[in-house]
């Protein structure tokens, strides 16, 4: 059952747009105007008719609690874009969620009940299906992994070497070689199946014209690196949780282990990176409940966005599992079993020394960790002469904002919040400092979004 009485805020909505342009376009459409016939029912579905530049109206419907489903809310659109969700399933959700009467309860037209039914038969149909009568041949895969960890041994092998001849030469003689010498030696690490190493390889490269004090930081990720090659080399050597960090990190794909935790999982942040070939979503979650948190990865071809979104802020019923690793962060979203809603609820907030030995704990875990979720409890953004700071309101100790942070729109959202006045914030805390990505003033009841 969902409920469907409760409404989503405008942010919330935004927060699912796949990227700047769908947010503004969304937006515009978020009013009456270019709305028909559009409606909600109990079963927490949406939709509506769009004007647009054609003589018929775009048909849209999104199913806001896609039970059973794995990817969020579901859209359908007759426009022709490729985004999910489009401008107008955007616009079609920042109506319902003015509640000025525009989108009144009801039963679905009959297009939109087609879909609706659709879904339905292929979600029964997932859940009454048995297994696979036919499991793949053990000493194939077998053999397919050991040829696969032969070529990244190789590839290891060869990386220690260039790592070697760097060294042997000193660190200026990288700044005379330029990228092409990394960009070969990445291309060297995807034809060894290794595409994490390949990566770091990638990153290697662009270090010498990263600006002052770029010999440290080379390196910094010459030892980080030198320290996974060796971590693949003498893996039967390894922990098992360190061991499966280790072939996380060069790239082997991995699956979920364990029994799915079942939780009310309040959706925390949702931010993109992305790169020339990748888009990467990331989704930070905790646990009401269990008290965990979760890490939720999603992709998509250079360009476009990864298909899973989820709204900030709100909570979902759903049952999570979780990858191996030292710190186990990753999950994957299973079932979902009614609609988000809202949630008094929020991450219990630690001290700022608290937060370093936290982060400094998940470092010796997994030494190639960028950063590491916490919720700072009571801090205050500060300006010092190094630049914007959260400041602890009962330690005599402040964490430094990420340079990305402070380059972000939502550090001066995080100032207005304030307004001089502590707050508890959640955000990742990593070496080059803390980024914040949610916030909750005091005596706040939703989680404001900063990314």
């Amino acid at each position: 059952m969902t409920q469907q009485g409760v409404r989503w805020t405008a942010d919330q909505v935004l927060a699912l747009a796949p990227d700047a342009p769908s947010r503004k376009a969304g937006s515009k459409l978020g009013v009456a105007g270019p709305w028909s016939e559009a409606g909600s029912s109990g079963e927490g579905t949406v939709w509506g008719l769009c004007k647009g530049s054609g003589s018929k109206p775009y048909q849209t419907v999104v199913d806001i609690t896609c039970a059973g489903e794995a990817a969020g809310p579901a859209y359908k659109c007759s426009c022709p874009s490729r985004k999910f969700p489009c401008k107008h399933a955007l616009g079609l959700l920042l109506v319902w969620a003015g509640q000025d009467g525009t989108v009144p309860e009801g039963e679905p037209p009959a297009w939109a009940e087609e879909w609706l039914a659709t879904r339905r038969k292929r979600t029964a149909e997932k859940r009454s299906s048995p297994p696979s009568s036919t499991p793949a041949d053990p000493e194939a895969a077998h053999r397919r992994a050991e040829k696969r960890a032969e070529r990244i041994t190789a590839g290891v092998t060869e990386l220690e070497q260039r790592l070697s001849d760097l060294l042997r030469g000193g660190t200026a003689a990288a700044e005379q070689t330029g990228y092409g010498l990394w960009e070969e030696t990445a291309a060297r690490m995807v034809d060894a199946q290794a595409p994490g190493l390949a990566a770091r390889v990638r990153e290697l490269g662009a270090i010498p014209s990263s600006g002052h004090g770029w010999p440290v930081r080379l390196l910094e990720e010459c030892a980080l690196l030198h320290l996974l090659d060796q971590g693949w080399l003498h893996r039967e050597e390894l922990p098992d949780e360190l061991a499966a960090t280790v072939r996380s990190r060069v790239g082997l794909p991995a699956q979920p282990q364990g029994p799915p935790l079942r939780d009310h999982w309040l959706v925390l942040a949702q931010y993109d990176t992305a790169d020339s070939k990748l888009t990467t979503r990331r989704i930070w979650m905790y646990g009401t409940e269990s008290g965990r948190t979760a890490l939720l990865l999603s992709y998509g071809a250079a360009g476009r966005a990864p298909s899973l979104a989820l709204p900030v802020g709100l909570a979902l019923d759903a049952a999570l599992s979780w990858y191996p690793g030292g710190i186990r962060l990753r999950a994957d979203l299973g079932e979902q079993f009614t609609a988000p809603a809202p949630t008094p609820l929020r991450p219990p907030g630690v001290r700022v020394s608290e937060a370093t030995a936290h982060y400094g704990e998940a470092l010796r875990k997994d030494p190639w960790l960028e950063s590491h979720p916490v919720t700072l409890a009571d801090v205050t953004p500060t300006q010092s002469t190094d630049g914007w700071q959260l400041t602890d309101s009962e330690e005599d100790l402040a964490l430094p904002l990420s340079p990305s942070a402070a380059s972000r729109p939502g550090l001066w959202r995080l100032v207005a919040l304030s307004g001089g006045a502590p707050l508890t914030v959640f955000g990742e805390c990593g070496h080059r400092g803390f980024t914040p990505l949610a916030a909750w003033p005091k005596d706040a009841e939703g989680t404001i979004p900063l990314c």
